[in-house]
């Protein structure tokens, strides 16, 4: 990933928070080409600071290959993300030398990838998963509310993933290489966009520069 040092993010709990509130991942390995699938991935952390990313896609599908070896694997996860207009700079009167931009947060992780057949370990993964995604609900749906017969056959039609991580790198590209008046435009008019997300990371980080 091409990285100015302005949009570089080394803060392991920054990245781990990305990783933890937008889940949904694009996995991509190399077989037999370049093969992509998209599902949420969660962060488990241990206690000497080693983390795996852990999900689940269909036994159907064609990574899930009974002959499916260990393999380099590359996570990317996308936080806010929006276009940024040159007419929210206010350098625009003055000189015109401005031009059209997209600001986002990604992270990428990289490390090895292995698939897991365990009921017992699907069981404990989908109903953690399950948690981390109705935690906001006042009525939080969980796997022991679906009936058992119907639990055991969506487990069998299921293989976890498990990547066990190498390296984590994070690019928060929000305005940081704008002078403070074009930030502050920036921010206005995401709001009037009513990107209101992508316009508090875009406040929070110029506001450390």
């Amino acid at each position: 990933m091409y990285q100015p040092r302005a949009f570089r993010q080394t803060e392991a709990a920054a990245l781990d928070d990305l990783i933890r509130d937008f889940p949904f991942a694009t996995l991509v390995i190399e077989q037999e080409g370049l093969a992509a699938n998209h599902l949420p991935l969660l962060l488990r952390r241990r206690g000497d600071g080693r983390a795996t990313l852990v999900g689940h896609l269909a036994r159907a599908n064609p990574m899930c290959d009974e002959g499916f070896e260990p393999v380099s694997a590359l996570a990317i996860f996308h936080g806010p993300q929006g276009y940024v207009s040159p007419n929210w700079y206010p350098s625009k009167a003055r000189d015109g030398r401005v031009a059209p931009t997209w600001n986002y947060a990604v992270v990428h992780v990289r490390g090895t990838l292995t698939l897991e057949h365990d009921p017992r370990w699907l069981r404990a993964l989908l109903s953690q998963l399950t948690d981390h995604m109705e935690s906001g609900s006042e009525m939080p749906w969980r796997l022991r509310d679906a009936p058992e017969d119907y639990l055991d056959r969506m487990i069998a039609a299921t293989v976890g993933v498990r990547l066990e991580v190498r390296e984590i790198e994070g690019k928060w590209k929000l305005s940081q290489n704008q002078p403070e008046e074009n930030q502050n435009g920036v921010i206005s008019g995401l709001k009037r966009d009513r990107q209101l997300e992508l316009s508090a990371w875009v406040e929070k980080a110029t506001a450390r520069c």
